[in-house]
């Protein structure tokens, strides 16, 4: 039976700081991560707003330091195996996954969010296949080519730089007439030769045979309809919570992000979240490692509550 004090569902920047903190502090400690230990960051080019990397650091390799100081600290990380359900049981908690069950007396829900969708026709068709929503993992394949970035907010603007690495010319659609990205990169993105901006505009349909191959577009002012020819477009139109998980457990807010106080704490004693997963109106890095630090804090205290009582 897979048994631990503390689990940490998430394996990204608030799920590994939380495994930091509580590892040290000598808490038995599991992380599950469905995928690679990192979270955003590993799909990230390259991160220069994070305190204390004053020349920036890429992602991948900030993803890597947080896993190997967790790992450093006795933190067991499980992955390739996505969490289905978390269940309150007596007095503690039974995590679900696909290959078998964990069970623990406090749990830190560091989920995340993924990425929202167009949902316009042709969108899951050629997802893979020209549709694309990380520049990082799939900018190489557009060298020479002209793509599309949806989107107006800081990851659509960092990304949209970063395809112009590859791609001949970046088109930047968003449905306003001015961009929500920090003033920085819209410095860097209108200096850009490459890219050209697409203003008070939505993607109607995604086109092609066996790849996409044009994009419908609408004028959201002048409703007027347009072609545009591209070989690729990647989504950056904002995130979803990944809570379904606790969707029966604990308080949502109307979006699907946990509520919770600023301990951390949910409606449910012994169960934390931290990170992009938690109803809050700023998602940063530095933000979701901040949430990470006060989880295991509360979590440790909980632990000791628990110990004591008993």
């Amino acid at each position: 039976m897979n048994k631990a004090d503390l689990i940490i569902v998430g394996g990204g920047p608030a799920g590994l700081t939380s495994a930091i903190y509580s590892a040290r502090a000598l808490i038995d400690t599991i992380v599950i991560e469905k995928m690679l230990p990192g979270g955003q960051p590993i799909l990230t080019t390259f991160i220069e707003n994070y305190p204390g990397f004053p020349e920036g650091i890429s992602g991948p390799e900030f993803a890597e330091r947080l896993e190997s100081q967790a790992r450093r600290f006795g933190a067991r990380i499980i992955t390739s195996q996505p969490v289905k359900e978390v269940l309150r049981v007596d007095s503690g908690f039974e995590i679900k996954t696909e290959e078998e069950s964990f069970f623990c007396n406090a749990v830190i829900i560091a989920t995340g969010t993924s990425p929202r969708k167009l949902n316009v026709p042709g969108e899951d068709t050629f997802t893979g296949r020209g549709v694309s929503y990380c520049a990082v993992c799939d900018g190489a394949f557009y060298k020479d080519k002209v793509v599309a970035v949806v989107g107006g907010g800081d990851s659509a603007i960092v990304e949209a730089i970063y395809l112009t690495r590859f791609a001949s010319k970046v088109y930047v659609i968003h449905r306003r007439d001015q961009l929500r990205a920090e003033k920085i990169l819209q410095e860097r993105a209108f200096a850009n030769s490459k890219i050209s901006f697409i203003w008070n505009t939505v993607v109607q349909s995604i086109e092609g045979e066996k790849k996409v191959e044009l994009l419908k577009l609408k004028n959201v002012k002048t409703e007027e309809v347009s072609e545009l020819s591209v070989d690729g477009i990647f989504v950056y139109i904002g995130s979803t919570p990944n809570s379904s998980i606790v969707k029966d457990l604990v308080e949502m807010d109307e979006n699907g992000f946990i509520i919770t106080d600023n301990f951390m704490r949910t409606n449910i004693p012994g169960l934390f979240a931290a990170g992009d997963v938690r109803s809050n109106t700023f998602r940063q890095l530095a933000t979701a490692v901040g949430d990470g630090a006060i989880a295991a804090n509360s979590a440790e205290k909980y632990l000791g509550e628990l110990s004591w009582k008993r």
